[in-house]
């Protein structure tokens, strides 16, 4: 016997089914991304490369790749429904955004997701981009602005990126600031600190731009470009570097990859 269900039913019923089955698809296209993001190798027992209220930098010269970089670490984090705070000291809020489409553009293409819009629109709620002039950045200003967001309910982040932070002698004390900020909200913090080609780097390897604040940082990752390939390099904080195959940056997308 066929069973009749009015038009009413049957327009109650069917958009549940799709969503179900269209929130499933999500989460495993989510699942899948995560497991084979070649950055997860360089983590500790899990994979997040740092706990909460650490600090990790990301070293390089202009034009290599740090950009790119944080913007991989926020979309990982995001993907595992991670709030994510990109804080640009140079660049506009458009230009930001744009380097998140674009990035997430190629990871799409290079793993042939084919809900990339579905996909991106599940992601995009868990990140904030947030602008202040170099000069005007202060942690106070940055406290200020996190509590109005956390108090509206507006947005409450886990990991918090800034690019553009100068990385001089005056560094020290918004780091130290930026430290507390971080365990008093529970956040871990992703660093971009530029280097220059005429530096040295002193004894240990390390660029002279960490040696002040070194105790600061519980992570560190340097951009070194080898001929046309772009190597990551742990410097600081991670497992016995031995038992992690070699990461570089694709230089035609700028998408991490494991060497084979």
């Amino acid at each position: 016997m066929w069973l009749k269900t009015s038009e009413a039913d049957r327009g109650t019923q069917r958009p549940k089914f799709v969503i179900l089955i269209k929130e499933r698809n999500v989460k495993m296209l989510k699942n899948d991304l995560m497991m084979r993001n070649p950055l997860r190798l360089m983590g500790q027992e899990s994979e997040q490369i740092l706990k909460s209220g650490e600090f990790g930098a990301v070293l390089a010269r202009a034009g290599v790749g740090k950009t790119a970089l944080l913007v991989q670490l926020a979309l990982n984090s995001m993907l595992r429904g991670e709030n994510v705070l990109h804080i640009s000291l140079e660049d506009p809020v458009n230009k930001v955004s744009v380097w998140y489409k674009e990035v997430f553009k190629r990871i799409s293409q290079q793993y042939a997701v084919h809900q990339m819009d579905q996909l991106w629109d599940s992601v995009l709620p868990h990140r904030f981009i947030m602008t202040f002039q170099v000069e005007g950045f202060t942690v106070p200003k940055l406290e200020e602005r996190l509590t109005d967001l956390s108090e509206q309910k507006i947005f409450s982040p886990h990991m918090v990126l800034i690019d553009g932070l100068p990385f001089d002698n005056a560094v020290r004390e918004p780091l130290i600031q930026l430290k507390a900020l971080a365990q008093k909200y529970a956040m871990h913090a992703w660093f971009a600190v530029r280097t220059h080609r005429h530096e040295e780097s002193e004894h240990n390897g390390v660029p002279i731009q960490l040696n002040p604040v070194a105790n600061l940082i519980d992570v560190a990752i340097q951009l070194i470009p080898v001929g046309k390939q772009v190597h990551i390099r742990a410097l600081k904080g991670t497992d016995d570097a031995s038992a992690h195959p070699d990461l570089v940056l694709d230089p035609s997308t700028m998408l991490i990859q494991e060497v084979r």
